[in-house]
């Protein structure tokens, strides 16, 4: 089993292949070569090792956060 955790897009150019993503606080470089794009900031991404997976609603964003004991 794989764990992912939701991310808040921070800045992603387009046609970039690193989207600056935001997870607890923390601001870190994420792969979204995976997904199309474009992303928005304030979109949320399930992220697992680096990748962004796919995209999440923020009310689905919001249950993973509440799982893992945060807010968002």
């Amino acid at each position: 089993m794989c764990l992912g955790i939701p991310g808040r897009v921070v800045d992603c150019p387009d046609g970039a292949a690193l989207g600056r993503v935001e997870v607890a606080g923390v601001v870190r470089d994420i792969n979204v070569t995976l997904l199309d794009g474009p992303f928005l900031p304030g979109e949320y991404v399930l992220i697992h090792s680096g990748f962004a997976l796919e995209r999440m609603s923020p009310e689905r964003a919001a249950d993973a956060f509440a799982f893992f004991g945060a807010e968002l």
